[in-house]
């Protein structure tokens, strides 16, 4: 689950982290008093939405002006006309893709004299099962470029779970960002602070970019993103509180409220599948033959009827659907089962696009038997390679 900066920043501060003074605005009428709050005499206003690169991002409408998503203030009037301007547009960056995101929220925060500007991340490392570091020198920048143009300039360390963080990890850090003296020590304090914040709230994510240093010596962390483990939720109640379903593809909250493992893509043939890793293979054999998947689906191993019947519908009110594979591999979960929940579902909502559907394991003769005696314009698959055949085939007689 993703979380705004604004609410990111409150979480790290309650852990002792050094950042801005700020305040949330929901609507223009709460600007003037958010600005005097602050006092002035530089603020910035930043967009909230779940994405990065607001500050080089574009509204698609004009009259939100041409300075982006993250706008330095001289005056309360500045403030004012900020967010009167930025406050419900659509803000485009390279991570929203062109549709934008809505900007709904908006933080004013006081504006800060920076000397240097470094990036600092942790994340969860699969490869070691550690909370993993990493740190640059070029903050401010899009880490995925550094990487790719000058990746010398980028130190990962990993932290071992049953040490915690030691003092050779804040001078790993503060070597890297070339850091001395107190600020050596600021540095120790802050990555203890940061791996103490991400541990106990269970964050999969925390990217501070840029992380700075202001011209009275101090480190400061200008910027906050912060995504937790959604399945340790319910071990926060008050984090899974801040959650903005306003930023969350619609289909994706149906899709959680029914336990489904769904996210929404690009392509126009919608997946229904068993299990993760088949999912990813039904994703790629169909691109393989030249289409492209609309969604990631994983009913699950234990599935019931009505669940695959939800699952089925989310699929469904996806415009950009025109055929849809249903890709069983019955093991707990059985062929029949599957079947029952398919016909319930097209019965219920209709069957507008092609499906195909291959069955394969527990109760698969059932199964079939149970569709095509179901009298639906159904197209039964062998194997994956002949379903990804038939529904690519039948997707491309449609358009």
């Amino acid at each position: 689950m993703n979380i705004h900066e604004y609410q990111a920043k409150a979480i790290l501060k309650t852990f002792g982290v050094p950042v801005s003074r700020g305040v949330a605005v929901l609507n223009a009428n709460e600007a003037e008093a958010a600005a005097k709050e602050l006092g002035g005499p530089l603020w910035v206003v930043k967009s909230q939405i779940h994405a990065g690169g607001r500050g080089k991002g574009k509204f698609k409408e004009p009259e939100a002006g041409e300075k982006g998503g993250v706008r330095l203030a001289k005056s309360v009037e500045e403030v004012k006309t900020f967010v009167n301007q930025m406050l419900g547009k659509t803000l485009v960056t390279i991570q929203t893709g062109p549709a934008g995101k809505q900007v709904n929220r908006l933080y004013i925060e006081d504006g800060s004299d920076i000397e240097k500007e470094f990036y600092l991340s942790a994340l969860v490392d699969r490869a070691t099962s550690r909370v993993s570091f990493v740190v640059s020198t070029e903050g401010g920048m899009d880490i995925e470029e550094v990487a790719h143009n000058t990746p010398e300039k980028i130190i990962t360390f990993s932290v071992d779970p049953a040490t915690g963080i030691m003092p050779h990890h804040g001078r790993t850090v503060a070597k890297a960002l070339g850091l001395s003296g107190d600020l050596a020590k600021q540095a120790g304090s802050l990555v203890a602070k940061l791996y103490k914040a991400f541990v106990e709230t269970d964050m999969e994510m925390l990217e501070i970019n840029p992380l700075i240093i202001t011209t009275d010596q101090n480190l400061k962390c200008l910027d906050a993103k912060v995504s937790f483990d959604s399945n340790a939720l319910y071990r926060h109640p008050d984090i899974f509180a801040l959650r903005d379903e306003t930023e969350e593809d619609a289909k994706e909250i149906e899709a959680s409220k029914h336990d489904l493992a769904y996210i929404a893509l690009d392509g126009t043939i919608g997946c229904m599948v068993n299990g993760a890793g088949l999912a990813m293979a039904t994703m790629d054999i169909i691109k393989l033959y030249g289409e492209f998947p609309a969604n990631f689906l994983d009913v699950g191993g234990g599935a019931t009827k009505e669940k695959v019947t939800a699952a089925f519908k989310i699929i469904t009110a996806d415009p950009n659907v025109k055929g849809i594979l249903v890709n069983i591999f019955g093991g707990i979960m059985k062929c029949d089962v599957i079947a029952e929940g398919v016909i319930a579902a097209v019965k219920d909502v209709g069957l507008k696009v092609p499906l195909v559907v291959r069955l394969e394991g527990t109760n698969v003769e059932l199964g079939k038997k149970i569709i095509s005696g179901s009298g639906l314009n159904v197209i039964s698959a062998d194997d994956l390679d002949d379903a990804a055949q038939k529904i690519v085939k039948a997707v491309r007689e449609v358009k």
